[in-house]
């Protein structure tokens, strides 16, 4: 790489934390303020960075549209699909992403448990919001209108004994979801099958997709399955991060 593109890149990245003046951007390149004021203003010419009132130079809008298109480029289940497998290496059991699809989510991708039992579920299959771990990880991010709004009237469906199908014995749980990071279907959707599940989020800290981790209670018991919760929530984590979400 030719030294004034890497200087130029390096001006980009101080330019990240906020504008700078021109001294400023030759003390932290080391090197003469005449550089950089040739670097500032070659990149003030492509619109890469802008001068403000007061001097100093701040990111420009052509970087902020390249910002954008990269940050919308980014597939979730691309940026995903590493942090899966590791996940279920370690954990053994079946994991899934999922995103949002209308009024229910679609499973983005799964891998399979090691385990002899396998779920059903399969990538492209709908499932429902209200009565699955990724489904209700992604309601506990909404407001209660959006909420309303996605789930319509009640009685919800009811899948097994466990479903929640009233708004209010629904509510319970994403309030508790919101507070700690993650959620448990608790045999909600299917009657053998109990799982934890976190959000994912975007560059703009919106919840985007779900993952997750399920298992039959006969091959691994509440306790077992809550054990993995700090695996799931940091699995959510580094895929919310690869998204571009800057995480406290």
């Amino acid at each position: 790489m030719s030294s004034s593109v890497e200087r130029a890149l390096h001006v980009l990245v101080e330019l990240a934390d906020g504008p700078i003046t021109i001294s400023e951007v030759a003390r932290r390149l080391e090197v003469h303020r005449t550089t950089s004021l040739r670097l500032l203003r070659t990149l003030e010419d492509e619109h890469f960075v802008r001068r403000t009132a007061d001097g100093r130079y701040r990111i420009g809008p052509r970087m902020v549209t390249l910002a954008h298109a990269a940050l919308e480029g980014l597939d979730v289940r691309s940026a995903a699909g590493s942090h899966l497998r590791e996940l279920g290496a370690a954990c053994g059991h079946t994991v899934h992403l999922a995103g949002l699809e209308g009024g229910q989510v679609m499973y983005l991708d799964k891998v399979e448990s090691r385990h002899a039992v396998r779920m059903y579920s399969r990538i492209g299959a709908l499932a429902p919001l209200h009565a699955t771990g990724v489904g209700k990880a992604i309601l506990a991010a909404m407001s209660k209108q959006e909420r309303s709004s996605l789930l319509g009237a009640e009685p919800f469906g009811r899948y097994t004994s466990n479903t929640r199908t009233t708004h209010a014995a629904l509510e319970s749980d994403l309030v508790q979801a919101a507070a700690l990071g993650w959620v448990l279907d608790d045999y909600e959707h299917e009657e053998f099958i109990h799982c934890i599940a976190a959000p994912v989020r975007d560059a703009s800290g919106g919840v985007t997709a779900a993952v997750s981790i399920s298992a039959p209670g006969f091959v691994l018991d509440r306790p077992g399955l809550l054990s993995l919760v700090d695996d799931l929530t940091t699995t959510a984590t580094r895929i919310s991060e690869e998204l571009g979400w800057d995480s406290p």
